[in-house]
Order: structure tokens, then C-alpha cells, then sequence
């Protein structure tokens, strides 16, 4: 049993890194010999049993799954021979109690509206509810989807993609001034502000300094840091423990990170039958200090009143009760 559990294992391993049923058990004949290599039958129903899991895993009920952050990102990857890349879609969540959640993992066509509006539907399909923030690059087929599919969650856009997409638009002897003030801009570690509305207007305000300073110089660069710029400070309205890390998508690109190294060096994924690699292969995000229970009272209280604001907004026949409540 225990020769069987170990042969297994290989099996597995080898299917994982992009080897065919073929390849797997050609290989453990050449390592062990062919009496004690393992049946094509057997490598076979190893491999099928990874695909069984899989699917039972991208079906299962998400109704007692309550998110405070939703990440969402695509990546490309070869599955054909000579064909074009193909994105895979995915979603990661931090619940509530400050666990990480794989939600989603799904193939895509394109990374256009479409797609993605199938993959949050089938998420909602199967009982997700809204987070309070979806955080993701600046791709226009997910951002329209996410504000249809979530209409009442806010949106940070990634502002490491930003400063990425404002750098490429400025001279390369002054990247280097420009990068440095970006990030002063969102630098509120100093601030004696609570998060909330007037954080958003002061570094709203950092952002028209910006914009006026370098705009005679770089136009290019001050329009693509104005369009969308509302999203950009979104996170400020959560806890400043979190600021850091929800200001940006890099909690859900790891995610893809080993498995592209792995790929890499395969030239491609062997079809869409070897997704699970893509969540399997990945660094695992529940490594990151966002990924734990929320212990500070204060930003408990924020992320509730965040919650029924967002989520929960009262009737107006709630608003006249209580105005009535108020008035006595």
C-alpha cells in the first residue's frame, strides 16, 4: 500500500508538471522497470481521478461564503501547439473572519466582458454574495462585468498597474522622480486622518498637485493617472491595516507566479484537462498578513458599517422610520 501511495504520488506529480498519460508511464517504466511501473490503466484513472476532483471543487455550493475582498485577475497560457494564448480566469477572496478562499478557476475564450461576466454569474450561481471591495487591473472586459455583476461593491484598481501604465508614458531619465511622487501621493502612513470619505478627499487632492505639476511635461502620463482615478482610492475607506495590501491585485497574481515558471519550461499547459494546475502550482496567498482574523475592534466596526452602507442600504421606509425616530 504504501509502494502504491508513492507510485501515485509520482504519477501525479509528473501529470501536474505537463506530462501526458503516455509520458507519465513510460517514465516510471525507464525509473523502476516494467514489472514494477504502474499500467497505463492505473496512471490513467490516477490522472482522471485530479480532473474528478477538480470538477467536484468548481461546482460546490459558495452560499456560506461572506467576502470583505474579492481579487480578480486573468492570465495566458499556451494549451495548443502553434496556438495563441488562452487566458485563464480566477478568483480569490478574504472572508470576513480574514481567511483566504480560491473561489473560481475557470478557462476563458477572451478576457472580454462576456467572459468574464459568465465567470462571476456562475460564481453568483452557486450562492457568492457581494464583497464590500473587488480588486483588480485595469482590463475593461472584467472591470464592466464586475460593476454588473457586483453593482453595489466598490473597486480598487490595482495601483501597481497604474504606476505601471503612468511610467511607460514618461522619459526614462524621469521615471525615476515620477515613480517616487506617485507613491508619496498614496502615502498616508502620517496622516492623522481616520479611513473614511476625508482620507479619500485629501489624497484625491494629492492626485490634482500631481496632475498639475507634471501635466506641462507629461500629458500623456497625468491623463492616464486622472481617467478612472476615483477607483484608485477606494481602499481608503477600509482598515489602515489593510491599506497595503488590498491597494493592488499582486495578492491573486501569485497565484499564476509557479505556475508560469512551470510552463515555462513545458512550452505549454496540455490542454484545458490540466487547469487544476493553474490553482494547484500557484504560491499560496493565505501566506500574506492580510490573510488573518481581523482582531482590531475599531476596523471590525468600520467593515460593518461598510457592510450595511454597501450591501444593506435601509428602505425608504426605514429612512422615514428612522427620521421620524430621530425627530421625537
Amino acid at each position: 500500500m504504501t509502494k502504491t501511495n508513492a507510485l501515485e504520488s509520482l504519477v501525479i506529480a509528473g501529470f501536474v508538471r505537463g506530462l501526458s498519460v503516455r509520458d507519465v508511464e513510460a517514465t516510471l517504466a525507464d525509473a523502476l522497470g516494467a514489472e514494477a511501473a504502474l499500467s497505463k490503466s492505473t496512471v490513467s484513472r490516477v490522472c482522471e481521478a485530479i480532473k474528478d476532483e477538480f470538477d467536484r471543487w468548481s461546482a460546490r455550493r459558495l452560499d456560506q461564503v461572506e467576502l470583505d475582498y474579492l481579487f480578480l485577475d486573468g492570465s495566458c497560457f499556451k494549451m495548443h501547439r502553434g496556438a495563441r494564448a488562452e487566458p485563464v480566469l480566477a478568483a480569490w477572496g478574504i472572508t470576513t473572519e480574514g481567511k483566504p478562499v480560491f473561489l473560481g478557476l475557470a478557462p476563458g475564450a477572451s478576457e472580454s466582458t462576456d467572459a468574464w461576466s459568465d465567470f462571476l454569474e456562475e460564481l453568483k450561481g452557486r450562492g457568492l454574495r457581494s464583497p464590500l471591495l473587488i480588486i483588480s487591473d485595469g482590463a475593461g472586459g472584467l472591470i464592466n462585468a464586475a460593476q454588473t455583476s457586483f453593482a453595489r461593491s466598490l473597486r480598487q484598481r490595482c495601483l501597481i498597474h497604474r504606476a505601471r501604465n503612468l511610467l511607460a508614458k514618461v522619459p526614462t531619465h524621469a521615471q525615476g522622480e515620477v515613480k517616487a511622487a506617485y507613491w508619496q501621493v498614496f502615502d498616508t502612513d502620517d496622516v492623522d486622518l481616520e479611513p473614511g470619505p476625508q482620507l479619500v478627499a485629501l489624497v484625491q487632492a494629492r492626485i490634482d498637485a500631481f496632475a498639475e505639476h507634471y501635466r506641462p511635461s507629461y500629458p500623456s502620463a497625468v491623463k492616464c493617472l486622472l481617467a478612472d482615478r476615483e477607483q484608485l482610492t477606494a481602499y481608503l475607506r477600509f482598515p489602515a491595516e489593510h491599506h497595503k495590501r488590498i491597494r493592488h491585485s499582486n495578492f491573486i497574481e501569485r497565484t499564476f507566479g509557479e505556475t508560469r515558471r512551470r510552463v515555462k519550461v513545458i512550452g505549454r499547459l496540455p490542454g484545458r484537462d490540466h487547469l487544476p494546475v493553474a490553482g494547484l502550482g500557484g504560491a499560496r496567498p493565505g501566506q500574506s498578513r492580510l490573510a488573518r482574523p481581523h482582531h482590531d475592534p475599531q476596523g471590525l466596526r468600520l467593515l460593518q458599517d461598510l457592510r450595511r452602507q454597501l450591501l444593506h442600504p435601509p428602505t425608504p421606509e426605514e429612512v422615514i422610520d428612522q427620521a421620524v425616530t430621530a425627530a421625537a
